[in-house]
């Protein structure tokens, strides 16, 4: 785990690295899917990179929890005092820095989350306002934070924001997602 911060008041990005890559390894792919080689960079450092580039305070949660909402609850309940927080799976390379700054900026004490949204498809990250800390330190399993937004959802507290950024939906789940990914960013690198 390590964490920085350099925003105050800004809410805190997790980036969730404590996963097993089953899903990869199940399709062909070999060892983590995290470090897995894109454009020459481990997939959790080009995701890494875009956070950092953010200026937003960040937290990597990688101490091998047994699901993605152990991992959620407990980098919360390591950071109280965050103003909100912004799960961010490690496997999102090609996230954009605004696009984590867009999210951020989009939590201003009117909703509790802010979904972001790439031509209709929801993405990550997902951002909870700090009156969302007690249901995300209570989360288990493999569900992530999908209850605490369908409950948010339900109460009409999500703000779901449209972004140019095909990034929040380019998870590297097997190695053909991993090729697809390495074209996008072979194309963005061109232009």
């Amino acid at each position: 785990m390590t964490m920085k911060a350099t925003k105050a008041n800004s809410p805190l990005v997790i980036v969730l690295a404590s996963g097993r890559g089953e899903r990869f390894i199940a399709a062909g792919g070999t060892g983590s899917k995290l470090k897995a080689l894109l454009a020459g960079k481990a997939v959790l450092e080009h995701t890494l990179d875009a956070v950092r580039a953010s200026g937003l305070p960040w937290r990597v949660e990688d101490a091998g929890h047994p699901g993605m909402g152990d991992s959620i609850a407990a980098a919360v309940r390591a950071t109280p005092d965050a103003v909100g927080w912004l799960i961010l799976p490690g496997d999102l390379p090609l996230v954009r820095s605004e696009t984590l700054q867009a999210v951020a900026g989009a939590l201003n004490g009117r909703v509790n989350a802010v979904q972001p949204q790439f031509m209709g498809e929801r993405g990550h990250p997902v951002a909870f306002a700090a009156g969302c800390r007690a249901q995300l330190a209570a989360l288990e399993g493999n569900l992530g934070a999908a209850p605490v937004l369908r409950a948010m959802r339900a109460i009409d507290s999500v703000a779901d924001l449209a972004v140019d950024d095909a990034g929040i939906v380019t998870d590297i789940d097997t190695p053909e997602a991993l090729a697809r990914a390495e074209a996008l960013w072979l194309e963005r690198a061109g232009r």
